[in-house]
C-alpha cells in the first residue's frame, strides 16, 4: 500500500450494485429465491431489464424498484444465502483496496438504491463503518417473506441518492463513483465535485458519456486522486499491443490481470507501427513485424517487447535497451513442430513423393523406385546447431541418419552427432543440408551460387530458419540443373504481411519442391505453447521487475516483493551510479530491505526494495538522478 498520498482523501461516495460487487444484489436474490420456480429464468429477466432501465435513466427508479419487488417473491432467509454468495463476488479492486477502505472509512460513503439487509454485512467486513452506509430496507411480512420496501426511506423515492448526500451535508471535496445514472445525478445535482463512471464489472454507455473519468477499476480511481493504493500502477492504463493473430492465450492472459488490450491480425510496416505504438508499454509480434530504432524512437511508453518466435533479428536490439525496454522471446516453445516438418519434408523430397503425388492427381500412375531413397544410411548436414538442430540431430539419428553439424560457436555435440570445422566441408560430404541459422545480416545470402555448387549432386536441401539466409534465385537455377534433387522452404526474404496478398516467387511450380507459407512453428501445440510463456515473461517483468530470459536485458530473477515498495531503476552503464543512489538512499534515511544489480553492455538495472515510509521528494531524487534511462515502481 503507498504512503504517497499527496492530498487529504476527499469524501468518496460508493455505490454498491456492480460497484462495490460484481453482481445486482436484487437479481441475485431473485434467482436464489427462484430456484425449482417453472418461471424462474423469465422471472430474473424481467427483475434484470429493470434495473438496467433504472440504472440508464430510462425509467423512473421509485417504479423500477416497486415493480421489482412485486416479482421478487423472496424470504428473509433468502438473504442469508445472498450474503454468502456476495461475499464471493466483491469487485476485485476493491478487495486489492480493503486497507484504504479502513484506515479511511471516515471518508467513506455507501449511499445504494440496493438493500441495507444484504449491503451492510458485505460493507462492514471491508472495512465501511456501518452507519455510512445508507440503502433502502425491506418490509417483511409476519413469516418473514419480502412484500415491499420502507416508504419512509429517501433512498425508495426518485432522486433519493441526491437527498441523501444533502442531509450529510458533507465539507469539503466530493466524490462520486458507481456504474448508474444515479450516481452521476450527485454530480449534476452540484453535490458532487466529480463522478467516476465504474467500469469493472458493466458498461453502460449513457452513464461513461456523462463521466468525469472512466474508473475501470477502484485502483484507477485511487491513481488519478494520487491516493494510498494496493498497486504502483492501475493496469488498466497499461496498453498492451499483440500484433500478427497471435494465440489467444496471450490476449486471454493480459486481459485477465485488467490490461488494456488491442488484438491485430496481420503485421504493420514501420509508417504503421510508428503511429500505432505511441502509449504503447507493451507490444507482442511475430517474424513480420519489424521493430527499428526509427519506431523504437516513437514508442514513447514502450517499456518491453515480446517475440512470439524464437528469432530477434526483426527487433533492434542494441536500441531497445539503450532505451530501457527489455525484449523477449521464445526460444523453445516451437522447437518440436520446426523439427517434426524438417523430418517430414526430408522424408517425404528423398522419396520423391511430391512428384509421384502430383503424377498421380494427373491420372499418371509412376509406380518406379528410380530417384526414391531411404533416409536410413543417409548423412544429415545441418548449418546452425541451437535448440531445433540439437533436437534434429536427435530425431535424426533414430531413423538411423548420420549427422554432421557447423557452428560459428563451439557446440558441445549431442549423441553421435559430429561437429565439422567448416561449412565448405558440411557442403561437400551431406546428402541432405538443413539450415538452422539465426537471422543476424552477416548470414545474408549465407547459402548462394558458390555454396550449391560445392554440394553434392542430388543433394536434398531445406530451409527452415530465415528467408535473408539462401539466394532463392541461386536455389532455382540449383533445383533446375539438378544440382539440387529436392528442396523444402519454409521462409522467403519477402512474406506477405496477411494471408490476402499474393505470395511471388522463383520457385513456384519448380518440381519436388515444397513450399509452405512459414509454418514451421504453426501448430496448434507450439502456438499455444508460446501463447503462455512469452506473456508469463512480460508480466513477470511488468509486475515483479524480473529480466530472467531477456535477450537484450540484464537478467535478474527476483523474489517476490513482500511488504515493501519494489524501485527499478534503469541507466547507462557507466561508473559510480549504485554508489549515487545509495546517496540517496542513505541521505533521505530509506530502510534497503533487499537490493540487487545487473549490468550489460549498454544500461545498469538496479532493483531495491525498501520500507514503506518514504517520501515524494526521495522518489523525484532518484528518477532525477544523472544516467537514469527508466524508473518505475512496483508494490
Amino acid at each position: 500500500m503507498s504512503t504517497l498520498t499527496l492530498n487529504p482523501p476527499p469524501y468518496i461516495i460508493i455505490d454498491f450494485d456492480s460497484t462495490f460487487t460484481k453482481v445486482e444484489g436484487l437479481d441475485e436474490l431473485a434467482a436464489i429465491a427462484l430456484k425449482g420456480h417453472p418461471e424462474k429464468d423469465l422471472i430474473v429477466q424481467k427483475i434484470s431489464d429493470l434495473t438496467n432501465k433504472g440504472m440508464n435513466g430510462e425509467m423512473s427508479f421509485a417504479d423500477g424498484l416497486r415493480q421489482r419487488i412485486a416479482l421478487l417473491k423472496a424470504n428473509r432467509s433468502h438473504i442469508d444465502d445472498l450474503v454468502s454468495f456476495l461475499r464471493t463476488k466483491i469487485s476485485d479492486s476493491f478487495q486489492r483496496n480493503k486497507q484504504f477502505l479502513t484506515e479511511n472509512a471516515d471518508q467513506i460513503f455507501i449511499v445504494s438504491s440496493g438493500f441495507k439487509e444484504f449491503i451492510v454485512p458485505i460493507a462492514t467486513e471491508m472495512g465501511v463503518r456501518e452507519d455510512h452506509v445508507y440503502a433502502n430496507e425491506f418490509v417483511f411480512d409476519e413469516e418473514g417473506n419480502i412484500i415491499g420496501v420502507d416508504e419512509e426511506n429517501q433512498l425508495s423515492t426518485d432522486g433519493g441518492k441526491i437527498k441523501i448526500l444533502s442531509t450529510l451535508n458533507l465539507a469539503g471535496e466530493v466524490y462520486a463513483i458507481g456504474d448508474g445514472y444515479t450516481d452521476y445525478e450527485l454530480k449534476a445535482s452540484g453535490l458532487a465535485n466529480r463522478f467516476y463512471a465504474f467500469t469493472e464489472n458493466i458498461e453502460r454507455p449513457r452513464v461513461m458519456a456523462v463521466a468525469d473519468h472512466i474508473a475501470t477499476s477502484f485502483d484507477d480511481f485511487l491513481y488519478d486522486n494520487k491516493l494510498s493504493r494496493s498497486q504502483s500502477y492501475p493496469k488498466s492504463r497499461i496498453k498492451v499491443l499483440l500484433l500478427e493473430n497471435v494465440h489467444p492465450a496471450a490476449l486471454r492472459a493480459f486481459e485477465e490481470q485488467g490490461f488494456n488490450v488491442e488484438f491485430v491480425k496481420g503485421a504493420l510496416d514501420e509508417d504503421e507501427l510508428c503511429e500505432r505504438i505511441k502509449d504503447v508499454s507493451i507490444i507482442g509480434i511475430r517474424s513480420k513485424t519489424n521493430i527499428t530504432k526509427r519506431v523504437l524512437e516513437n514508442a514513447n511508453r514502450l517499456m518491453a517487447i515480446g517475440a512470439f518466435c524464437i528469432g530477434t533479428n526483426q527487433i533492434d536490439l542494441d536500441e531497445a535497451a539503450k532505451r530501457g525496454i527489455a525484449v523477449f522471446n521464445a526460444p523453445y516453445s516451437n522447437t518440436r513442430s520446426v523439427v517434426e516438418l524438417a523430418v517430414g519434408e526430408m522424408i517425404l523430397l528423398i522419396r520423391n513423393i511430391v512428384g509421384k503425388s502430383n503424377q498421380l492427381h494427373q491420372g499418371i500412375w509412376d509406380k518406379s523406385a528410380n530417384g526414391s531413397f531411404e533416409v536410413r544410411g543417409k548423412k544429415l548436414g545441418m548449418v546452425g546447431y541451437g535448440s531445433i538442430g540439437t533436437q534434429l540431430s536427435v530425431v535424426a539419428e533414430a531413423l538411423g541418419m548420420e549427422v554432421y553439424f557447423y557452428d560459428a560457436v563451439e557446440k558441445l555435440s549431442i549423441g553421435n552427432a559430429r561437429k565439422v570445422n567448416s561449412l565448405e566441408e558440411l557442403l561437400g560430404l551431406a546428402d541432405v543440408i538443413s539450415m538452422h541459422v539465426d537471422g543476424r545480416k552477416e548470414n545474408t545470402n549465407l547459402i548462394g551460387k558458390r555454396e550449391f555448387d560445392l554440394m553434392k549432386d542430388g543433394v536434398i536441401f531445406l530451409n527452415l530458419s530465415r528467408g535473408h539466409v539462401v539466394d532463392i534465385q541461386a536455389l532455382a537455377e540449383a533445383v533446375k540443373s539438378g544440382k539440387v534433387a529436392g528442396a523444402g522452404v519454409d521462409v522467403f526474404p519477402k512474406e506477405p504481411k496477411t494471408n490476402d496478398e499474393l505470395f511471388e516467387s522463383e520457385l513456384l511450380g519448380l518440381p519436388n519442391v515444397i513450399l509452405t507459407p512459414h509454418i514451421g512453428g504453426s501448430t496448434e501445440e507450439a502456438q499455444e505453447n508460446i501463447g503462455h510463456f512469452v506473456p508469463s515473461k512480460l508480466l513477470e517483468f511488468m509486475n515483479n521487475g524480473s529480466s530472467y530470459g531477456s535477450v537484450n536485458f540484464p537478467e535478474v530473477q527476483l523474489p517476490k516483493l513482500k511488504d515493501s515498495h519494489r524501485l527499478l531503476h534503469i541507466h547507462a552503464n557507466v561508473p559510480g551510479v549504485l554508489a549515487k543512489l545509495n546517496h540517496i538512499f542513505g541521505k533521505n534515511n530509506i530502510n534497503i530491505t533487499g537490493q540487487y544489480l545487473k549490468t550489460n553492455e549498454h544500461i545498469g538495472y538496479v532493483i531495491v526494495d525498501i520500507a514503506k515510509d518514504y517520501t515524494e521528494e526521495f522518489i523525484q531524487e532518484v528518477k532525477e538522478l544523472e544516467g537514469t534511462i527508466r524508473f518505475r515502481m512496483l508494490y
